[in-house]
């Protein structure tokens, strides 16, 4: 055993810390935090789908806080090239020789935020690092962190001006999760709570501290991994990803 093995009881209580931090800032939204936990120690992809002011900004500002993970955001335009993504290599005329400006894809907890409002592809910018984790530009292949996780939203109730993700993009995010408004007693604790601000909201500003580190969330991810499936289990997953593909009222299955 080394010194940064955990147990499953230790990764459950991490979970439990994220979860009150992030409360700090978010009124509600459990779910959602949950989904995320769930992406973030399967290795996943999260795409949160709501109207505007339900906090889905916020939540992963306050998710990548709490985990003490490096932040990073992009605003998905219909303008945005690759280029403004994963980077380039520019031209340095004081030198005379090129040099890799690494694009805002190069952090540990992406927000394409979004998402649908870029064109086909630039969003297919992001299947190399969603999938393999990696990014290549000139041919030369550039690692990202083992920790990399984007979580996308998009807007529902436009239909003019955007570009619906196809279904092989989809297939990249674990989870599709819709954020929906919050119920009668969360959005009263929202006015009073947050009504009186005129400044965007921080997470710091509402105490959410990180209650992880590199080190910890790397030993989280080496327990969850390490879990062993029962028979049992494997037979109601095979089981249900496979009735996916034979039922009517699903336009698609499941893939492997």
């Amino acid at each position: 055993m080394g010194e940064t093995d955990v147990t499953v009881e230790e990764v459950q209580a991490l979970a439990q810390a994220i979860r009150q931090e992030v409360a700090r800032a978010v009124v509600g939204q459990e779910a959602t935090v949950d989904l995320m936990l769930v992406a973030l120690f399967s290795g996943g992809h999260i795409l949160l789908e709501g109207p505007p002011g339900t906090a889905k900004t916020l939540i992963a500002h306050s998710f990548a806080r709490a985990l003490g993970l490096d932040f990073g955001r992009i605003q998905f335009t219909p303008d945005l090239m690759p280029g403004d993504i994963i980077g380039a290599n520019l031209f340095n005329f004081q030198t005379s020789q090129f040099t890799l400006t690494r694009g805002p894809i190069f952090t540990e907890l992406l927000l394409a935020d979004e998402i649908n409002r870029t064109p086909p592809k630039t969003q297919a910018a992001l299947l190399e690092a969603m999938q393999e984790r990696t990014v290549t530009i000139d041919g030369e292949s550039l690692p990202l962190s083992d920790r990399f996780m984007v979580v996308a939203t998009q807007n529902p109730i436009e239909q003019q001006g955007v570009y619906p993700l196809p279904e092989a993009q989809l297939d990249r995010f674990l989870f599709k999760q819709t954020v929906d408004y919050p119920s009668e007693a969360e959005e009263r604790r929202i006015i009073a709570t947050h009504g009186a601000r005129t400044n965007a909201m921080m997470p710091e500003d509402w105490g959410v501290n990180p209650v992880a580190d590199a080190a910890t969330l790397g030993a989280a991810l080496a327990t969850v991994g390490a879990v062993r499936l029962a028979d049992e289990v494997v037979d109601y997953i095979l089981a249900l990803v496979r009735g996916t593909r034979d039922v009517a009222d699903l336009e698609s299955g499941a893939s492997p």
